[in-house]
């Protein structure tokens, strides 16, 4: 009678980090280093944030103190996330060669089992990460407040930043991405990294557009890391909800997990040896979360600001 193999192994630490790395960074936002990501936030992080109004005055012959520092905080609290997930081996025979799961009734688990559990559900991760990074609520199961809820509510975004949204066509994407770097106040134009965020169907229309006007060659061997709308970068933000857009530089926005902290934990579980089932669990939890440094650095397109 053949040997019945049971894997159950735990992933922690290092290992724990890779694994929930493939689950995080591959979130387009994150990849495409569309945003600031802080690394090992164990609880809490404070970003601080200054401001000061005019610096220049005329010259005296006493020290005067020309300006008043504003200090302020924004905090970055990931919040705890979990991935439980249990698949029958049963499910599996079409997928891998019978001689791999083995000839008795008492299925083997592939050997490429854990590789093909762990990359499919960190591709569903990341997306979910992705949407969450934007879209996100707070009191949502599996979901943090992204950047579009955050930004509907705050206060303090100035009202000449709002740029109220419309349905984006191919006949009017170019107008509308426009009236978003219109509204960008004289002190972010020309920042480095600054870029105008937008969602995938507004480039989608904005391609056709250029495609109907005959310059898409201004595509041509470009990757999406290099386009650029009336001089600032373009990042197109799978997230993002449709006909929506932002502008701010990188370094505004930042995403924080415990992505490295030791109590991260990946674990692939057979239950054979535990319940008798034929059922493989795959466990996992981390943290993540969003936050913005300067909301008066932001311009928004097609989000409405319930508070201001």
């Amino acid at each position: 009678m053949p040997t019945t193999t049971n894997i159950t192994t735990t992933y922690a630490g290092e290992h724990a980090g890779k694994f929930i790395s493939a689950s995080l960074l591959t979130a387009n936002t994150i990849m495409g280093g569309g945003i600031e990501v802080k690394p090992n936030v164990k609880y809490k992080e404070v970003i601080s944030v200054l401001n000061t109004d005019d610096l220049l005055k005329d010259g005296t012959c006493d020290f005067t103190a020309t300006s008043t520092i504003t200090k302020t905080e924004a905090i970055l609290e990931p919040k705890s996330l979990q991935v439980n997930l249990q698949i029958c081996k049963e499910t599996l025979r079409s997928d891998w060669q019978a001689v791999e799961m083995g000839y008795s009734a008492h299925d083997e688990i592939p050997k490429s089992f854990n590789e093909y559990l762990i990359g499919y559900v960190s591709d569903k991760t990341a997306s979910a990460v992705e949407t969450a990074i934007w879209q996100g609520t707070a009191g949502g199961d599996g979901s943090f407040a992204g950047f579009e809820t955050l930004l509907s509510l705050d206060a303090n975004l100035p009202s000449a930043n709002e740029v109220t949204g419309t349905t984006v066509t191919s006949a009017n994407v170019i107008a509308e991405m426009g009236k978003v770097l219109d509204a960008v106040p004289d002190t972010m134009f020309g920042k480095e990294n600054l870029y105008l965020y937008i969602s995938q169907d507004v480039y989608r229309k904005y391609v056709r557009a250029l495609g109907t006007a005959g310059h898409l060659d201004r595509f041509n061997n470009q990757s999406l890391d290099n386009v650029v709308f009336d001089g600032v970068k373009v990042f197109v933000a799978n997230g993002m909800s449709a006909n929506t857009m932002i502008c701010t530089y990188k370094e505004n926005l930042f995403f924080g997990t415990g992505l490295l902290a030791d109590h991260n934990e990946v674990s692939v579980i057979d239950m054979a040896m535990i319940d008798g089932s034929q059922n493989v669990r795959y466990v996992a939890r981390f943290t993540a979360g969003v936050v913005y440094a300067n909301v008066e650095d932001i311009v928004t397109y097609g989000i409405v600001n319930a508070l201001n």
